[in-house]
């Protein structure tokens, strides 16, 4: 990918040009990855973006930052319906090693991996996934004004509908990224899943044990474990033995709600592989105990920014335990799902 300066600039006219609009670019990216959900295609969009200004040639534009803002949605909502007409379909095989490298590979001029990691955790893995499952005009209508902020009525004219349009649409989009219905007494099993989820990132075989219960079960669809590995595993050990073994994917994972509960969604480069659907043992309205986690002290940090401390993770910590886990990967059953983001 080349810079703005690649695309003609020479002039002094020109090279202002240039300059006032790589100063956007950062912002411009930011705001193409919400709505497109891939670095490679944001960056492709911001550049053409750039090659309508350069042919524009600035004049008689007034708010440079708000007609870039423009352009550049308008293109990611082209993008986003070209997508939608020719959607993929994946194969449900056996995932291949190279989807556990969280970016694209890097492209000359471009950025790389950790570019595209720094800016799906900015967005948050979960958020990008449920957009995903959004209309185009839903999808760019909220990452423009729930993410950036901006105005029903500078909304209106890239969706083309009036601002009261507008703004029905991105609360549409809003209730389906927020899940509906009633919200169960379940801030207790989340935390109990962001522990498991840093334990299985740190590695530690106690941490798991101490949220599994000692009869866990989990199961898994084919392409979600190593061909010839049992689709099934009984008993707190087993499974955290294997947890273990798969922990790099535990990277990629984010607390989201999945059919109304406490799950995960497994998404290198914000792309949805793997759900998780946990069942939990009795525990009350689903508080965990108080010295279950933490909110500093050695230890991890999950996903919300809870640490969970070696000295917290012993046999009686919580509450509740994990009853059982299912991983799902077939791709039928992951797109008849119900996502949302868990609310803070």
């Amino acid at each position: 990918m080349g810079g703005a300066h690649g695309a003609g600039a020479g002039t002094p006219e020109q090279e202002e040009l240039a300059a006032r609009f790589e100063a956007q670019r950062a912002e411009l990216t930011r705001l193409a990855h919400g709505m497109l959900g891939s670095l490679a295609e944001a960056e492709d969009a911001v550049q053409e973006a750039w090659f309508r200004l350069a042919r524009h040639g600035g004049a008689g534009i007034a708010n440079p930052a708000a007609w870039l803002r423009t352009v550049l949605s308008r293109i990611c909502l082209d993008s986003l319906r070209a997508r939608a007409a020719r959607p993929e379909e994946p194969s449900g095989g056996p995932l291949p090693d190279d989807v556990w490298c969280d970016g694209a590979p890097g492209r000359e001029g471009g950025r790389g991996p950790e570019d595209e990691a720094v800016l799906v955790e900015a967005v948050g893995r979960a958020l990008l996934v449920v957009l995903e499952r959004l209309g185009p005009a839903e999808r760019v209508a909220f990452v423009l004004h729930d993410l950036f902020a901006v105005p029903f009525e500078g909304i209106a004219p890239v969706v083309d509908r009036t601002p009261a349009a507008a703004k029905k649409l991105a609360s549409r989009a809003r209730a389906r990224v927020r899940g509906t219905g009633p919200v169960p007494e379940r801030a207790g099993q989340r935390r109990l899943v962001e522990a498991f989820l840093a334990a299985a990132r740190e590695g530690d075989l106690d941490g798991l044990l101490a949220v599994l219960a000692p009869d866990v079960v989990r199961r898994s669809d084919p392409a979600a474990v190593p061909e010839g590995a049992a689709l099934s595993a009984r008993g707190a050990r087993k499974v955290a033995g294997e947890t273990l073994v798969l922990a790099r994917r535990s990277r990629f994972a984010a607390p989201a709600l999945v059919n109304g509960g406490v799950g995960v969604v497994v998404a290198p480069r914000g792309r949805l592989l793997l759900a998780l659907t946990f069942t939990f043992t009795p525990g009350g309205t689903g508080a965990t105990g108080a010295t279950g986690v933490t909110g500093g002290g050695r230890g991890s940090e999950g996903a919300g920014g809870y640490a969970v401390g070696d000295a917290e993770r012993t046999a009686g910590a919580f509450a509740e335990r994990i009853a059982g886990y299912e991983v799902i990967a077939d791709p039928a059953r992951l797109a008849a799902l119900e996502l949302a983001v868990p609310v803070e």
